[in-house]
């Protein structure tokens, strides 16, 4: 196998009196925190990335995970040179190309796919960079103009962001900040130590002043042992469990009828839907004692300010964008949004006036229609033949910002689809994934310290620019560039993939922040009122908050939230009996930083957290080596007989690179190809598995 071309990573330090410099930039993953950081630049050399802490959200700190992140950067596996596939697919086995040659036969190659139908080709990203520029600027301006499929990017948070918007109109929510004088916060659905490192400071300091914290998630984290309470319901029962809450504030007249009346929609409706459910009601569905709810919705309906910090773990389940509306209606119930913190924020991306258009240029299709994949059934989309419903056969994919082999649901299936010889696969990488395996072609990216982007949040209200720090290691070169070469080999003349980085890092903001304040300082703060539906001013069609949303019944869908049991129920199946969610290890995010040594030194390997009791019933022991299974696959690993796990729920923490676990598989070979109630998107915590001891034979 071979991934380097000689280079060195590190150049030799001159001679000459060292020069050192300080370079402001963005944390580019997929986390609501968005750090601004500051990079320490010896003679050319990034020597260390820390959190800037001249801006307020970052306050000079950064998670372990990007703290190492010029390890990640001059890591020794660092991908420094074009690869052409030299063996079977999947084998790992590349040789060296010139980028002419690369992109040359690519070019050649899509041509004649596109000459019989470009939709035969699909683009397939997501957010391994969170960049405006490097994600989807160039990127999208190619594959518009080409004609290729279009990809629906559900993967992550879809089912939420839909849930959302039918409710408070936009994905927007509380200024993180004023959770600092919440008096009682609800943690739904995130494990905040690892995945929100900074909102977890504003809660560690309401709790100083006072503040109670409750985490309500079915794994008991890290989170869940610094808060006061701890609410373990069952994978998929959040809307049982808010519907409940509903109820009680009613039954005990805990609502602020007033805020009810002038500023939502559909509260007759919500009313009676919740006096459907009844704390007893509620324990039974969730797995929880009926006292734990009543004291929770006394609790929140008594408490002022009361805040919810809901997140993404909780909405990747059948019934997760009904689960999301039905908590996005308590706010408005007890008038949560009177006061900057009360209220809720599961995403503030809605405040951001990103010019997607101007960087993405669907114009550029010209009144073409191309068909629409979703990227969380990648793995049945590359294994469908041409037919009059699915349109042409999967031809060629180009990856860049994933990595699909795995993250996607049903892996069994996805690396079926990957392993096809008679599919061109071209993927934009920093280092050989799984999926870079099963490439024809890996193109060496550049990382955040090497390239010009820009950056929005999900969990602040704060633009971000990013400048390089340094030049791109060996022969990388920006996803940017990389397009803007494959569109002049295609015949692709239009201006626009003439823009440099700089100019389309203008274009993201243009008129809605100063770009000179972002070039001095590295960020700028958007105008959003310290308590923005104070008086309502919701940014849905009726200015309310909608409890019942019209939009849905359009789409055949019901206009009130409801509790929609998981596809796999616990209960429901005999042969595989438990609930298995697969929340992200610590130390990585999602499949990035598995590589890095110092990162996967504290995580150790894959692991299953299971219940002494499931244990027991099981003969599993800690340490023991154990096969994961349902009628979709298995993979292995070792158990972790542990208080984490709930009864009758495992904790699959991933995600693992295949080839870096036991037998080649990771957590994704169980998880299912179905879809969410909204959103299209997956269900990664709708699963049942059993769990069987692995016997050692000689």
């Amino acid at each position: 196998m071979t991934t380097t071309s000689g280079h060195s990573l590190k150049p030799a330090a001159p001679v000459s009196a060292l020069q050192v410099l300080q370079v402001r930039g963005a944390c580019p993953h997929d986390c609501p925190d968005t750090c601004a950081l500051v990079t320490t630049v010896e003679d050319g050399v990034a020597v260390r990335v820390a959190g800037n802490p001249e801006h307020r959200h970052t306050d000079g700190a950064l998670c372990t995970k990007v703290s190492r992140y010029a390890e990640r950067s001059y890591h020794p596996e660092r991908l420094l040179t074009p690869l052409k596939r030299s063996g079977p697919k999947g084998s790992g086995c590349f040789e060296p190309v010139t980028w002419d040659e690369a992109l040359d036969d690519i070019a050649a190659r899509l041509k004649a796919v596109a000459a019989r139908d470009p939709q035969a080709i699909l683009p397939y990203s997501y957010a391994g960079t969170m960049g405006l520029v490097q994600g989807e600027a160039m990127a999208a301006r190619f594959f518009h103009r080409l004609g290729a499929s279009l990809l629906d990017r559900t993967i992550c948070a879809s089912a939420g962001g839909e849930g959302l918007v039918q409710t408070l109109g936009g994905k927007v929510g509380m200024k993180v900040e004023h959770f600092a004088r919440s008096k009682l916060i609800l943690i739904w659905g995130s494990n905040s130590i690892g995945s929100n490192l900074h909102f977890w400071r504003l809660a560690q300091q309401a709790k100083r002043d006072g503040a109670r914290l409750v985490c309500i998630d079915p794994r008991r984290s890290e989170t869940a042992d610094k808060c006061h309470e701890h609410i373990a319901l069952r994978p998929g029962t959040d809307a049982a469990l808010a519907f409940a809450l509903m109820h009680q504030l009613i039954e005990h007249g805990w609502l602020d009828q007033d805020y009810i009346d002038r500023h939502t929609l559909g509260w007759e409706g919500l009313r009676e839907r919740a006096l459907q459910w009844p704390p007893e009601r509620a324990a039974e569905v969730c797995g929880i004692p009926v006292q734990q709810i009543v004291a929770l919705a006394r609790d929140y309906g008594t408490t002022r300010p009361a805040a919810i910090r809901l997140n993404y773990g909780m909405q990747r389940v059948r019934g997760g964008g009904n689960a999301v509306r039905a908590i996005a209606c308590l706010p408005a119930l007890v008038g949560a949004w009177r006061d900057p913190a009360g209220g809720l924020l599961l995403s503030t991306s809605g405040y951001f006036p990103a010019r997607r258009a101007a960087l993405q240029r669907p114009d550029l299709l010209a009144g073409r229609t191309p068909r629409t994949l979703n990227m969380s059934t990648i793995g049945d989309d590359l294994l469908r033949e041409t037919s009059a419903t699915f349109g042409p056969k999967v031809e060629a994919v180009i990856v860049y910002n994933s990595n699909p082999v795995a993250v996607a649901p049903e892996s069994g299936k996805v690396v079926q689809g990957f392993a096809r010889d008679d599919l061109f696969t071209v993927v934009l990488e920093h280092f050989q994934t799984d999926t870079a395996d099963h490439a024809d072609y890996i193109l060496p990216a550049t990382t955040q310290l090497e390239h010009w982007d820009i950056h929005a949040s999900y969990g602040h209200t704060d633009v971000l620019l990013n400048r390089p720090a340094i030049a791109p290691v060996g022969q990388a070169r920006t996803n940017t560039d990389i397009f803007r070469a494959l569109a002049a080999r295609m015949g692709f003349d239009d201006p626009c993939f003439a823009e440099d980085d700089l100019a389309l890092c203008r274009t993201a903001f243009d008129g809605a922040v100063d770009f000179e304040t972002l070039l001095a300082q590295g960020y700028a703060t958007l105008p959003v009122p310290e308590a923005p539906f104070a008086e309502g001013n919701f940014p849905t069609a009726s200015g309310r908050c909608e409890f019942f949303s019209a939009r849905l019944v359009a789409q055949g869908l019901d206009g009130l939230p409801d509790h929609l049991p998981n596809f796999e129920a616990i209960g429901s199946s005999t042969a595989f009996p438990l609930a298995m969610i697969s929340p992200p290890a610590r130390n990585f995010l999602n499949s990035s930083f598995v590589n890095v040594t110092s990162l996967r030194d504290i995580e150790g390997e894959p692991l299953l957290e299971i219940h002494a009791d499931d244990a027991l019933a099981r003969g599993i022991t800690s340490g023991q080596m154990v096969r994961v299974f349902n009628q979709r696959g298995e993979y292995r690993c070792k158990a972790s007989v542990s208080r984490r796990a709930r009864p009758g729920v495992v904790n699959g923490l991933g995600i693992w690179w295949r080839k870096l676990g036991p037998f080649g598989t990771n957590v994704n070979q169980v998880t299912s190809q179905q879809l969410t109630d909204m959103g299209r998107g997956p269900v990664f915590y709708d699963c049942l598995v059993e769990v069987a001891a692995l016997v050692e034979t000689s």
